[in-house]
């Protein structure tokens, strides 16, 4: 079992920049995305901003892209895929990070999603999302949480405001959307650690979600997120 990371200085840093089963920095779709968007001569703040925006847009966020496999969790999947749920695109925008020498690790948190399409309610059961996943990013002797998982064009069909980060603050999910209404609270914190917990995450969702064994079939079926997202449904 995965134990959750207690770094807190620049001289516990060597997992937080290793490639991973998961995060996995040495992959070649991934060094090559790493490099495309950002450069070693950009500050880390600099490089932690560039590949944050490019993790949160050019990848959809796709809660029925569900792939829990080993290989489906894996930064690198994301790229095959051009798209992923919260866990593994927070995966990507770590160890893109690695590839360029930002220290990272993963995140992770109970949310409840007030306002989760009625099909991705009726799939899970509730509105708790279970190991809801972020990056956190080594800058400037702190740990920041960035949160890429919305990207611009479900934010604006949804009526949400996209997270912005600028490498100075944290990045979490909005408290409410443009119109007011509550939208993501945290509920309880899960820890960080320098690689996906996978079992860990997978019993966590067992546990409380009944229909988990179901959710590949129904996510499989033809849904569209953003489309449900845009047509409020």
């Amino acid at each position: 079992m995965n134990a959750p990371l207690q770094t807190t200085n620049s001289n516990d840093l060597s997992s937080c920049l290793a490639s991973g089963r998961y995060v996995d920095s040495e992959h070649p779709a991934v060094i090559a995305f790493a490099r495309r968007v950002a450069g070693t001569a950009m500050t880390p703040r600099e490089i932690a901003v560039k590949l944050y925006y490019a993790v949160r847009d050019e990848f959809l966020y796709d809660p029925y892209h569900f792939d829990t496999s080993i290989n489906g969790l894996k930064a690198s999947h994301v790229i095959a895929a051009g798209r992923g749920f919260c866990v593994p695109k927070a995966a990507l925008l770590a160890a893109a990070a690695r590839v360029l020498g930002v220290p990272s690790r993963l995140g992770y948190a109970d949310v409840r999603n007030h306002l989760t399409s009625k099909r991705l309610y009726d799939m899970m059961g509730t509105d708790l999302f279970v190991f809801h996943g972020y990056t956190e990013l080594w800058l400037d002797g702190q740990w920041l949480k960035a949160t890429p998982a919305f990207n611009r064009s479900l934010c604006e069909k949804a009526g949400i405001r996209p997270l912005e980060f600028d490498g100075s603050v944290d990045s979490v999910l909005h408290e409410f959307d443009v119109n007011g209404r509550r939208h993501m609270e945290y509920v309880q914190d899960r820890g960080a650690y320098a690689d996906l917990p996978r079992e860990e995450l997978l019993g966590a969702w067992r546990e409380n979600y009944k229909s988990f064994a179901d959710w590949g079939q129904v996510a499989g079926n033809g849904a569209d997120f953003e489309q449900e997202v845009g047509l409020g449904s």
